[in-house]
């Protein structure tokens, strides 16, 4: 019998098997002896167990377990104590600890954990393998992200420890197993893996155990389950196939299935539908299955069907659609939906009321283990509810609405897919717009479907999910299953997760989970508890406006539910100050304490700003804080923003006088005046606000107060012209406060006379009018209130004039703007105008800009069609009598800008246009005699005017060009400007040669010798040809005129006079000249080197030659003479070395010209030629060097001796040198001396000699080198055998030996494939010409699938483009094609290879003898040596030498390969060596 014990205080339990005797050893101060008798069959879980034979308790179960023997076990060895009356195994396994509550289930059947708060884990954050740690939690709660969107802890994480411990138990005790599977309706069953099923009820107890050890030995372990919608049901799938019903009432084992699906396969998923005699299952194979339960005279029996086979693809995943209570009526619940997922494709199906395909859907490309998943929920979606499919296989969860149209078939619309950057093996619903995902990671995330953001992120891995991957492998009946389900389920943890009524619970392997969604006031607690207020209200004003994330516990209508929620946030708010109050520092820096309010109070006036709690935060909330000094000052200084942005516009009078106090106190009073001119005035005690505000200059607030307050207009305008006035009057300059002031008061006026309140806001529609005459009276005010006997008439506009005059007019002119009806208002404009013209004409305090700027504005006025102002015309004389008076130089250009505003705005009417042109002529105010002549079309005139403005002379060329270029002028008036440009040509090219030239160009070219006359000054000519004649683009057509010879031989002689050193430039640009008078005209100022040039244009060579000699000759004269003076010692020897130095560097130069010209002209003259240009120049050289040599000048002599040895150098290049020694020896200055004097030039040639030679053997090498790597690698390349790819001909596709007695020609082509000869005769791939022997063959296979034959015409720049094989049988090897071919002879009789790569010449075919021609590669050996070439790392030799080649002449012998002048690289043909035939 088996005994149970346990200790009460301890919880110690034991299953012994013997009667227990003594005390617990664990407990040596229990408060009672043990307990527990004798266990019974008669011990029942329930009444009605002892009564089923299929269904025993826990207990009875365990009762056949042989764990251990018998006499194992000494109750006095162990000091087992005595029980009297032992407890039930339902009352152990049901025991809860002292600190756990019970699991309870609402009414509704939706599991309750709000009871279970104490036991809820933290999910604020992703929790760590910690997660059950109290301590850890608390350190985990105080790190939040402020940045991100506050959503709070979204989900509670429940552990169900009751249900938890009593699984470790059962596994522990009774060897129950290890939990399997678990699913959850009104009850929760969790299935072993020993094949029992354990079932709770509400409270965490064990209300049944289904099965016996008996029985999992035989099923295996329970793999699936599903309980029917009214909990009445339970099905177990186990391991090895089997499926049992139980009765959950009374835990009657109903139905057995053994047949429902091929044996050998696991029960992957058992499910009920919503009619409860319908269940579909899934095995193993992939297979689902439709089991339909009947009963017929009390006869139990099960229908299968099979709905989908494995052999078509493998589901592992079914779904099928269950209705919520409420919508068990839906009409797409009478077609029964099952949703499938294989390992490619989604399917729905309708079980009823006939079997049908609704839908399929491929996944996308995925990872091969990754997971599917199916889950259903009924969704809301335009006013009606209907199913939504999710689905995934990956990162990205698809979705699909599921709809029955009228016609009464099923319309699927796919909706907005959701992308994680994980991969999922979970998915289920929380509710309608909320999804629970878990990853491979065991990360589980809340995500909101709508907007597909993450709400909140969790960790799992402390749950340790069971996975259901022994199943999906079937190990438990061979594990005969694909190898992709075997992937896909190694991680399936299908069974570990079971969704219902809006909770989620995770099977781990030693506890159970579940998971809820929080309602709002504990979302936002917890925010509480963790002492993050800002984030608490922020989550609560998402709740209050509608815009938060799963949202649970909340109305739906929004009065409500802003009610509720609004109440909730004022208590937060009081609770968060409250705490800041608490949490400021006492005792530190008042910065610290300052920073500690700034971060509080501005959240919580927010807030009650946001709730329109106004009373709130001036009562309660301020009177709280207002105990701290420095909360207090915090709090008023944070009123300004909302202030200002006109959230708050009324303040009470206590606050409104600490403000005052606060910011007047604090030296705050720009914010004080932004504060004032935003708040109602009835708040404002106006006696101590326009008191503080004139005491402080706070002039808007100031304004605002008196016209809000007082609706008084005027009295401001007073008190900023008594700012102002004294100033202005005394003539002295305003400080930048006065400026500020006057700016003010302008804006203001503007303000009053347009209808606008003053700094912001409007006037009140019934006082516009009223205020506007207010203005204007006390404007035209003949004297002001307090005005003295000196005070001038009109103060205010006079003062308003001298401030700003622009200003002031622009303020008038948009006040006249609206005066068109209002006839009082009229009468003020006219009146303004006669003062404004009684106080600036002839006042001399007014500048002519100011008096301009009147003048200005009256035309503007008088242009007016609807005009009514009546002024003076002979104030507008008087005005233009004083602004062109010639007397006066002051501010000429201030005067002229102003009369000229004056006229192009419409002022020219009022005045006499001829003396208007008389006076501007005499106050030489040329732009408004331009304005008055483009009136009258007097364009030639205006040329005068631009000519005699200094400011404006350079804009002439502008002006004439765009007058010439643009239509609208007519012939007569361009006629008129061309000739008094003309007239004025020798002015405007002193002026700009440049600008001038380009306007001959495109508007003079006709007229340049008429101007060439008229400029008699020859350097300004110079200068004028220059820019004339200067290369240009495009294709105008007076660049063609100005080809002409004459001018550009004129041009060279002036260049010649008075630019020498632009001469070679001009003469190498220019084409444009004749030679033979460039010539004369070099010669004729003797500069040489221009003339060389011209003469070796000419070709005469050696007259260029001579001139530059003859150059060089002059130079080494002078050279000699200074050095002679040198050694004259005359004591000016330092002076002389610099002219001595000039003049080597002038020799130099010489000498370098003539070599380069040598140079140049040698490459086509013959040797006698070049020995007449180089010897007399080396002659010349070493005669001045013997020269300087007697003369004892050292430095000039080795620097003429390096000079000679250049030319040596020079010269060997195209003299050999033989001659060069010849001609030194035979020379007269070295004839009678000793050798020794030229010893010098015989050793440095030498040196040259022995460079080159050095130089020359190594290039040698170098190419001999890369010849023979070159050829050695083509070679092994060129002699490979061929290997077909097959043994029969690729046309006929028989052997390529049909006929054993028989000898044909074989074929085979590089590429591998071999064909009979008559068969490409016949297929006529051949494209020969002169006969059968010489025809090339192409690959019929190869050519066709390039799309067509290979012919002469396919690769024209390659040489062959395959290479063939022929295999003759016979013996004769003198039938060869004109290519290299490779002849493999095969004889029955003599078998051999030979293998030649011999071509035979034509005509020596008599003979026999053997002709080596140039072998062509085919198109593998083609590539074969251009990877040869890729080996190299970097240029080839080859290629570097060929840089050399230039250098050497035709003369040159002994190089391998000769090089020729001028090629950039070599060409060359490489040819593989023949093998000859034995």
């Amino acid at each position: 019998m088996l005994h149970l014990y346990f200790c009460e205080l301890c919880r110690f339990r034991k299953f012994i098997l013997k009667k227990p005797t003594g005390r617990c050893n664990k407990c040596t101060s229990c408060r009672r002896n043990s307990v527990g008798t004798q266990a019974s069959s008669a011990v029942r879980v329930i009444p009605e167990m002892s009564e089923s034979p299929d269904a025993r308790s826990l207990l009875s179960a365990s009762s056949q377990l042989n764990l251990m023997e018998v006499d194992a076990i000494d109750d006095k060895e162990f000091d087992i104590p005595q029980v009297d009356t032992p407890p039930t195994l339902e009352s152990i396994l049901n025991e809860l600890e002292d600190e756990e509550e019970p699991f309870v289930l609402e009414d509704t059947c939706v599991l309750n954990t709000d009871n279970m708060d104490a036991h809820s884990c933290d999910t604020s954050s992703l929790a760590s393998s910690d997660s059950g740690d109290p301590a850890h939690l608390k350190r985990k709660r105080r790190t939040v992200d402020l940045n991100a969107t506050v959503h709070g802890s979204v989900l509670r994480h429940s552990l169900l420890k009751g249900i938890s411990a009593q699984i470790v138990s059962a596994a522990d005790k009774v060897d129950a197993g290890l939990p399997t599977a678990i699913t959850v309706s009104g009850v929760i069953a969790v299935g072993t893996s020993h094949g029992l099923a354990l079932v709770f009820d509400t409270n965490q107890a064990l209300r049944l155990c289904l099965g016996t050890k008996a029985t999992g030995a035989e099923f295996g372990a329970v793999s699936a389950l599903s309980i029917n919608h009214d909990c009445s049901r339970l099905l177990c799938g186990f391991a090895k196939g089997q499926i049992t019903m139980w009765d959950l009432a009374n835990g009657k084992l109903l139905r057995t299935i053994n047949d429902a699906h091929p044996p050998g396969t696991a029960i992957l998923h058992v499910k009920f539908t919503d009619d409860p005699t319908l269940a579909v299952c899934n095995d193993s194979g992939g297979s689902v299955f439709e089991l339909a339960f009947r009963r017929v005279m009390g006869m139990r029996s099960c229908d299968s069907r099979c709905l989908f086979s494995g052999s078509k693809g493998e589901v592992c995943c079914i779904e099928p659609l269950h209705a919520p209570p409420d919508f068990r009526d839906h009409p797409i619940t009478h077609y029964s939906l099952l949703a499938m997922a294989s390992l490619t494709k989604i399917l729905v199906i309708g079980l009823k009321p006939s079997l049908k395909v609704w839908m399929t859907f491929p996944y996308s490309k995925s990872d091969p283990s990754s997971v599917p998943q199916l889950a259903w929920q009924f969704v809301p979606v335009q006013k009606t509810v209907n199913p939504i499919l999710a689905f995934c296989k990956g990162d990205t969860v698809h979705f699909l609405l599921v709809k029955k149209e009228e016609t009464g078939t099923i319309h699927v619309i796919k909706q907005r897919q959701l992308h994680l950057s994980c991969d999922i093996i979970s998915l289920s619903w929380i509710n309608s717009r909320t999804l629970v995902l878990v990853d491979s990671h065991e990360k589980l995330q809340v995500v909101d479907r709508p907007s597909q953001e993450v709400l909140e992120t969790l960790d799992l891995e402390q749950v340790q999910l069971v996975y259901n991957s022994r199943h999906f492998k079937s190990l438990a009946t061979g594990g005969n299953v694909s190898q992709a389900l075997a992937l896909v389920g190694e991680k399936a943890c299908y069974q570990s997760v079971s969704s219902y009524a809006g909770q989620i619970v995770y099977l781990g392997t030693k506890s159970a989970h579940i998971m809820t969604l929080r309602n709002w006031r504990e979302r936002i607690d917890c925010l509480l508890k963790q002492e993050h207020f800002v984030e608490a209200l922020s989550l609560a004003w998402s709740f209050h406006e509608g815009t938060a994330k799963a949202v649970v516990g909340l109305f739906g209508d929004p009065v409500k539910r802003k009610g509720v929620v609004g109440d909730k946030m004022v208590e937060v708010i009081f609770q968060f100050a409250e705490h800041a109050l608490k949490k400021c520092p006492e005792h530190g820096k008042i910065q610290v304490m300052e920073q500690h309010f700034h971060d509080v109070v501005p959240v919580l006036v927010d807030y009650c700003l946001l709730l329109q709690r106004a009373d709130l935060l001036f009562n309660q909330l301020y009177a709280r804080l207002g105990e701290n000094m420095v909360a207090k000052g915090v709090f008023l200084e944070s009123l300004e923003s909302y202030i200002v942005a006109d959230r708050l516009g009324h303040l009470t009078t206590p606050i409104m006088r600490d403000l005052l106090a606060h910011y007047h106190g604090n030296g705050m009073m720009d914010s004080l005046e932004r504060c004032i001119v935003h708040l109602d005035v009835t708040s404002l005690d106006i006696q101590q606000v326009v008191k503080v505000c004139w005491e402080n200059q706070l002039y808007d607030a100031m304004i605002y107060v008196f016209n809000r307050g007082m609706n008084d207009y005027i009295t401001p305008m007073e008190k900023l012209f008594a700012v102002i006035g004294p100033p202005l009057r005394e003539g002295r300059g305003l400080t930048d406060e006065e400026v500020v002031m006057g700016n003010k008061l302008l804006v203001y006026i503007s303000c009053c006379l347009a209808g606008r309140a003053y700094p912001l806001g409007d006037i009140p529609e019934d006082l516009v009018v009223q205020v506007k005459h207010q203005v204007f009276e006390f404007l035209i005010r003949l004297h002001s209130a307090d005005s003295s006997e000196e005070e001038e008439v009109f103060p205010y506009i006079r003062t308003l004039l001298h401030f700003d005059t622009r200003e002031f007019l622009n303020v008038l002119a948009m006040t006249f703007e609206d005066f068109k009806n209002d006839k009082q208002a009229l009468e003020y404009q006219q009146r303004i105008v006669d003062i404004l013209l009684q106080v600036m004409v002839d006042n001399p305090d007014f500048t002519p800009s100011q008096v301009g700027g009147l003048f200005t504005f009256l035309a503007r006025q008088l242009a007016k069609p609807d005009n009514t102002l009546f002024v003076n015309r002979k104030l507008f004389d008087q005005v233009l009598e004083f602004l062109c008076c010639p007397d006066d130089d002051s501010r000429h250009t201030e005067r002229q800008q102003v009369l000229l505003e004056l006229l192009q705005v419409g002022g020219v009417v009022q005045f006499n246009e001829g003396r208007l042109l008389a006076l501007a002529e005499k106050a030489k105010f040329y732009q408004i005699c331009e304005f008055l002549y483009e009136k009258k079309h007097l364009y030639d005139r205006i040329i005068e005017c631009y000519l005699r403005d200094p400011l404006r002379k350079v804009e002439i060329f502008s002006y004439i060009h765009n007058l010439l270029s643009m239509p609208g002028y007519s012939p007569e008036e361009k006629q008129a400007v061309k000739d008094k440009a003309l007239q004025h040509m020798q002015e405007l090219v002193t002026l700009d040669p440049s600008k001038s030239a380009d306007l001959v160009v495109f508007h003079f070219a006709e007229e340049v010798q008429q101007i060439q006359s008229e400029l008699q000054d020859d350097q300004l000519l110079f200068q004028f040809l220059s820019c004339l004649l200067e290369p240009r683009e495009g294709h105008h057509p007076g660049i063609l005129l100005l080809q002409e010879h004459d001018l550009h031989e004129l041009l060279l002689d002036l260049m010649c006079r008075f630019a020498p050193q632009q001469l070679l430039s001009f003469l190498q640009t220019s084409q444009h000249y004749r030679l033979e008078e460039a010539i004369q005209i070099t010669e004729k100022y003797h500069h040489n080197e221009a003339t060389a040039y011209l003469l070796e244009k000419k070709g005469d060579v050696q007259g260029a030659f001579a001139v530059l000699l003859e150059t060089l000759k002059d130079k080494l004269s002078l050279l000699t003479a200074e050095s002679d003076r040198v050694e004259g010692g005359d004591g000016r020897r330092d002076e002389e070395e610099g002219g001595d130095e000039a003049t080597l560097t002038g020799v130099k130069d010489s000498l370098n010209e003539i070599i380069v010209l040598c140079h140049r002209s040698s490459q086509n003259l013959y040797q006698q030629q070049r020995e007449v240009l180089w010897f007399p120049l080396l002659e010349t050289m070493m005669a001045s060097q013997k020269l300087v040599k007697g003369l004892d000048a050292k430095h000039t002599f080795e620097v003429l001796k390096e000079l000679t040895m250049k030319v040596l150098n020079c010269m060997s290049t195209f003299i050999s040198l033989p001659s060069i020694i010849q001609r030194i020896l035979q020379d007269p200055v070295y004839g009678k001396g000793k050798l020794a004097e030229i010893q010098g030039l015989i050793l440095g040639m030498l040196d040259t000699f022995n460079y080159e030679q050095t130089l020359l053997e190594t290039t040698t090498s170098l190419l001999n080198h890369d010849l023979h790597w070159s050829l050695a690698h083509l070679r092994a390349a060129v002699t490979r055998g061929l290997h077909p790819r097959q043994d029969y001909c690729n046309i006929c596709l028989q052997q390529y030996k049909r006929r054993q007695d028989s000898a044909e020609e074989i074929i085979v082509f590089s590429c591998g494939h071999l064909y009979h000869f008559q068969c490409l005769q016949q297929k006529d791939c051949g494209w020969g010409f002169a006969s059968e022997q010489q025809q090339r063959w192409s690959c019929y296979k190869c050519s066709s699938s390039q799309g067509g034959r290979a012919g002469p015409s396919a690769e024209p720049n390659r040489g062959r483009s395959t290479s063939l094989a022929q295999l003759p049988y016979s013996d004769d090897t003198s039938d060869v094609a004109e290519d290299d071919l490779l002849y493999i002879a095969l004889n029955q009789k003599k078998p051999a290879t030979r293998v030649t790569s011999v071509h035979h010449d034509v005509g020596a075919e008599a003979d026999r003898k053997k002709v080596f021609v140039e072998a062509t590669l085919d198109l593998q050996q083609e590539q074969s040596w251009d990877q040869l070439r890729c080996l190299y790392r970097g240029p080839s030799r080859l290629s570097i030498l060929s840089e050399l080649s230039h250098c050497h002449s035709s003369e040159k012998t002994g190089l391998l390969i000769t090089a020729q002048p001028g090629t950039e690289n070599f060409q060359l043909k490489l040819a593989p060596p023949p093998l000859l035939e034995e």
